[in-house]
Order: structure tokens, then sequence, then C-alpha cells
């Protein structure tokens, strides 16, 4: 299963990317990811703390499956182990005409339990596209300034 999500900046990938890997600052506008350390670099591992509608807060460590700069960040986290309930994050970053970028977010789901957390899909999904948002505003605002 996958959940896919797109907004367009206005600004180039090099700017959204640099705002995108500023894991330090996620505490100022990231209403999804609320905490993210680590380093940017195939196999190491992510400390992240996500933050839903609800209240509720998990952490999981995910492992850093590729890093392009101004085009892709992936990253893997599984439960307990692999097939149970695996997940593959990715942001995608694409140049559009006039200096923007299009960026896409999504996670790709698989295993025995995917079925079962439809609900916590669901969450994901309105999580990224706030993430989208607020993303845009961040990168947006910090080119006009």
């Amino acid at each position: 299963m996958e959940v896919r999500t797109e907004v367009e900046i206005d600004a180039p990938p090099d700017e959204v990317w640099a705002v995108l890997t500023d894991f330090a600052a996620y505490h100022e506008w990231n209403p999804f990811i609320s905490g993210l350390r680590g380093k940017l670099e195939p196999g190491a591992r992510l400390r992240v703390e996500l933050s839903y509608a609800d209240g509720r807060n998990t952490r999981f460590r995910p492992s850093v499956v590729s890093v392009k700069p101004a085009e892709e960040l992936r990253w893997i986290a599984r439960l307990w182990f692999k097939g149970l309930f695996d997940g593959e994050h990715f942001f995608l970053l694409a140049a559009l005409d006039g200096n923007r970028t299009r960026l896409v977010q999504g996670e790709n789901f698989s295993g025995l339990f995917v079925k079962m957390a439809a609900n916590t899909l669901t969450q994901n999904a309105r999580g990224f596209v706030g993430m989208n948002a607020a993303l845009k505003r961040r990168v947006e605002s910090q080119a006009r300034s």
C-alpha cells in the first residue's frame, strides 16, 4: 500500500532541500515530524518522533536508504522484523519551470499488519499533507526574506 502526497513550492529544489534536511529546526515549523535526528548517509539510523493530530506521539528508528541532495531522501522502518509491518518513507524533489519545486512525500507500506493499520495510515497521510503545507510556508517565507 502506498500513501502519496504532493505540493508545489515557489523555490528551487536546493532551497527546499536545505529546509527539509535541517532537522534541528523541525520543531519550529513541522507539525508532523516533531523530532528528527541522525546523519544523512545510507545505512545510518535516524531517531524520528511523529506527533499526530489526536495528541499521540510515536518514536521509531528507521535506517536511511537513499540520500541524493535536492532530489531524494528515503528511509525504512520495520516493526520488530522484516515482513511484519514495514514502511519506506520518501521525499522526492523535482525542478519545475519558474524556479519551483514539486515535492512528493509518501510511504510504501508492506507486511502482515498493513491491513490492520488502516487508521494509522490515514493519520499518516493527513500528517504528510500538514507537513507539506508547513514546509511550503517555511521555504517560501525564507525565500522572500
